[in-house]
């Protein structure tokens, strides 16, 4: 029987650059699931009888709320749902299963790299047909209609076992509880040469995997050990757990220490990865070196074509504002376009489906291309997994035969957590309004040549998206950005990129830290972080 069950709004559903994101116990509250799935599917029109997809990264409260929007999919009409065993689809997967079946849309529950548990992050979004995240004309409406909904529909139905793959029915709904790795395994296959890569297994290639304990870990484990034949235990942290094991599951060098403490060992792998709670990001660390995720989306997309599925060459690369320019020259040489969106991957959608863009990426660790229209984690290290296996060099080899080629772009990104809202918003507002005065003025030894608040027009479909992060630009090719972060779930999180470009080889080598301290000093000076927040230095540096 459909219950239609009266409600009153919430407000505070706005979702942000990577959907709904809350508190577990904030998700808990009455009615608080239902109200923002019901807005969904409010706002969405023609899908009668059609196929959605459901699935999310293993989280906490996970299976819970995978139960709530299927049998409210049934309720409103939906005629057939693809659900990932154990309620398990990274979202780089659940995007292709979303392409592959020519659903209608999906719903992932992931809060991305953020911490998993009872009193942790949790996290709704909707993704449209092409499997990409819903562009701000969608999270609009659901945002809209959260804002006025009176009520929600909703089957009275038993649970669906979700570990057993099947068929069953939800009322006169079609539940497919499906294999959530065969399908993305099958197109990892069709991308890359894996009998290169196996043949560098065999020859005594060895790598590290730290899957996080999270999403990735299934996948990890059938592809590298199972499919490329890399040895038992590659794979470290590779079971799904609720909580992560109690760690937070981004792929940086605070969080993933022990895989870089491996990497810089005497006796260290030749390759070490990472990826995050839902499977979209990626860490990239060779004996030794550390590679940040600009120089990875550069050096991938400068050596895509070692790949079958990229042979025919790029059409074009895309980069999130704040990434470096690193990739820009690669397309340069190249010969091909390049495109500078703001953050959030919903941005590169439009310009894979109307075949702009090949290879994207954002400075977050999320690289990806068109085979899903999502950052996909896994698919970076395959790419690099071949890149390696065909060049037969090191990375460390790799990356500065890159850099003498292209120039290096120093690049650093400081991570300001949990920063009081109301401090943030004021940082920020009190920058904006010194832009127009900027240019022209010397800071901590830096000359300011330009200064923006960066807005992005859409060359696919005109739409425009204003105030998507403050660029300072300097004489010589360097400089800072600094943008308020979306996708954390308490007080703001003020991100500053630094960035400085070194054509010259022979100063190559410098420490980060010391490449950057004159535009460190600089963003310091512009920004006043330390008077306006209370913090001398960053929570995390990557």
């Amino acid at each position: 029987m459909i219950r239609t069950v009266p409600t009153t709004p919430f407000d505070d559903q706005k979702p942000g650059t990577s959907g709904l994101r809350k508190k577990v116990p904030h998700f808990q509250q009455p009615n608080y699931v239902e109200n923002f799935v019901q807005s969904i599917f409010d706002s969405l029109e023609n899908f009668a009888g059609k196929t959605l997809v459901i699935g999310g990264d293993g989280r906490y409260f996970n299976r819970e709320v995978i139960q709530v929007a299927l049998k409210m999919a049934a309720a409103n009409g939906f005629g057939r749902v693809l659900v990932g065993r154990g309620g398990i689809l990274s979202t780089p997967a659940a995007s292709h299963v979303i392409r592959k079946f020519r659903a209608f849309g999906g719903i992932i529950l992931s809060a991305s790299h953020n911490p998993g548990g009872p009193t942790e992050d949790f996290g709704i979004k909707y993704n449209i047909g092409n499997g990409g995240p819903a562009p701000e004309k969608y999270t609009n409406a659901i945002y809209a209609r959260s804002r006025e909904i009176t009520e929600y529909r909703i089957l009275e139905a038993p649970d669906v076992d979700l570990d057993v793959i099947g068929t069953t029915m939800l009322g006169q709904m079609q539940v497919e509880v499906i294999d959530p790795v065969a399908d993305y395994a099958a197109l990892m296959e069709t991308l890359f040469d894996f009998d290169a890569i196996r043949a560098a297994f065999a020859g005594g290639f060895r790598m590290a995997f730290d899957a996080m304990s999270a999403v990735t870990g299934p996948y990890a484990t059938e592809i590298l050990e199972n499919r490329l034949g890399a040895p038992r235990g590659t794979v470290r942290n590779g079971t799904p757990l609720p909580d992560f094991g109690g760690h937070h599951p981004d792929p940086n060098l605070v969080h993933a220490r022990d895989l870089h403490d491996t990497m810089m060992a005497a006796d260290a792998p030749d390759f070490g990865a990472a990826s995050d709670g839902d499977g979209d990001r990626n860490l990239i660390i060779g004996r030794g070196i550390f590679v940040t995720p600009s120089d990875s989306l550069a050096l991938l997309a400068a050596n895509a074509h070692l790949a079958p599925g990229y042979a025919a060459g790029l059409k074009g690369i895309a980069r999130s504002m704040p990434t470096s320019a690193a990739a820009d020259r690669v397309a340069e040489a190249l010969g091909i376009g390049i495109y500078e969106t703001p953050t959030g991957w919903k941005f590169f959608g439009n310009l894979l489906d109307a075949g702009l863009a090949t290879i994207c990426g954002e400075e977050s660790a999320g690289t990806g291309s068109d085979h899903v229209r999502e950052k996909d984690g896994l698919w970076a290290v395959l790419l690099w997994l071949n890149i390696l296996a065909l060049r037969k060099q090191s990375v460390r080899d790799i990356v500065e035969a890159h850099w003498a080629e292209h120039g290096r772009n120093y690049y650093a990104r400081h991570d300001y957590e949990a920063i009081e809202t109301a401090a943030a918003n004021d940082l920020v507002a009190a920058l904006r309004d010194r832009l127009p005065d900027l240019p022209g003025q010397e800071v901590a030894g830096l000359t300011i040549a330009a200064a923006d608040d960066f807005a992005y027009l859409d060359p696919v479909d005109g739409s425009s998206s204003a105030h998507q992060g403050i660029r300072v630009l300097f004489e010589g090719g360097s400089r800072a950005v600094f943008r308020l972060s979306g996708t954390g779930t308490s007080g703001a999180t003020l991100r500053v990129y630094l960035e400085r470009f070194e054509p010259d080889p022979a100063r190559h080598g410098l420490a980060t830290a010391e490449a950057l301290a004159e535009v460190i000093a600089a963003a310091e000076a512009l920004a006043g972080i330390r008077a306006r927040t209370g913090r001398t230095q960053p929570d995390v540096i990557t």
